[in-house]
């Protein structure tokens, strides 16, 4: 019975050695795949690798996604701009710079969040240095475009402003488009505040300010006196037709209808000052 407890003692031994040797052989085949895969052994992992991270940033990240659709839309346009090759050199290198800056920022935080589970001041530090960065890189970006463009701009602007100017309809298109949005921002600001001045009980009428906005700008480009009384009586009936379907108060019809006028008087008299420089 000895002899055979022994024997099955000796069994059992190697047995285990046997497992352990197999265990140890499996993790060591498992590290060398995963260094294997962490590592580039070969010329063209390097450059898959880094294509991967690429990818990575492009398809997970909102942010990169953003500054990319605007890298080319600023791209595009500086085609317009005749910049010199040192320009537009200069140009491309800011923004790959703050394409990069975003890239590094992304690996940082995917580290710091590996490792970091709970809230740690030292991870908030290494985070908030990371967009710091970005956000240099940006600052960066705006001073080159100024300086690359703001002059181009400037003269593109003046011109294009002068033509609007000089031309009376286009003035007027443009006022009636910018009332209608001033006072539906005056109408929303009202509806959605409920503790100052505007609020709920006191809707201005987008009707009334776009009629009298157009009432006003019939008086500037007309001397005919039967088109100002027609125009006026429009404007005046519109009013009326708010109040009379309880949709809005006299007062909110006053204020309307002055907010209408002395926004296309500002209008024309910024126009007319502009004209005169």
């Amino acid at each position: 019975m000895d002899q055979e407890q022994k024997s099955s003692n000796t069994v059992e031994k190697e047995n285990n050695k046997n497992n352990i040797k197999e265990n140890n052989e499996k993790t060591q085949n498992n590290e060398k795949k995963e260094d294997e895969k962490l590592g580039n052994h070969k010329p063209l992992d390097a450059w898959k690798n880094a294509f991967n991270g690429i990818i990575y940033a492009t398809t997970t990240q909102s942010n990169i996604k953003k500054q990319l659709l605007i890298a080319v839309a600023v791209v595009v346009i500086s085609l317009f701009f005749n910049l010199n090759r040192a320009e537009f050199l200069c140009f491309l290198f800011t923004i790959v710079l703050i394409i990069f800056a975003e890239m590094v920022n992304t690996a940082i935080e995917t580290v710091v969040d590996l490792y970091i589970d709970v809230y740690h001041p030292k991870a908030k530090i290494a985070k908030d240095v990371a967009a710091g960065g970005v956000v240099i890189t940006t600052i960066n970006a705006i001073i080159v475009a100024y300086f690359l463009f703001f002059d181009k701009i400037a003269d593109i602007g003046l011109n294009f402003i002068k033509n609007i100017t000089n031309t009376p309809s286009h003035l007027a298109f443009a006022a009636i488009i910018i009332t209608s949005i001033a006072i539906l921002s005056v109408i929303a600001y009202a509806k959605t505040n409920k503790h100052k001045l505007l609020n709920k009980k006191f809707v201005p009428s987008g009707y009334t300010a776009i009629a009298f906005a157009a009432n006003t700008i019939i008086w500037i480009l007309t001397n005919n006196f039967i088109i100002l009384i027609l125009s006026l009586v429009i404007s005046i009936f519109v009013a009326e037709g708010r109040i009379e379907a309880k949709e809005h108060k006299l007062s909110e019809i006053i204020f309307s209808a002055a907010f209408g006028t002395l926004l296309v008087l500002a209008l024309y008299g910024a126009a007319l000052a502009f004209m005169q420089i």
